[in-house]
């Protein structure tokens, strides 16, 4: 997982901002997303402007004090979808 993202706590989440070059990008990164959320049947909040995403990605258990390793793999393929060179 990338160092990028910020553990917070209560609730326990993951939370990342990735900023982009241009709306292509940030629509390109937005639809591999999207297939990665419905292959895996997790779907994080989300919220974006032209150039950047917000992503917050909660524990899986209503009121869990601790990210799971399934939220943590998570993060590492929602990492693996921003391009190299993202900003």
């Amino acid at each position: 997982m990338s160092d990028k993202w910020k553990m917070r706590k209560r609730p326990a989440r993951l939370e990342r901002r990735i900023n982009f070059s241009d709306y292509e990008q940030t629509r390109e990164f937005l639809e591999k997303a999207a297939e990665l959320a419905e292959r895996e049947g997790y779907f994080p909040d989300m919220s974006f402007s032209r150039t950047h995403v917000s992503i917050t990605l909660h524990a899986q258990e209503e009121g869990g004090e601790e990210v799971s390793e399934d939220i943590l793999r998570y993060a590492r393929q929602m990492d693996a979808l921003v391009p190299a060179h993202p900003e």
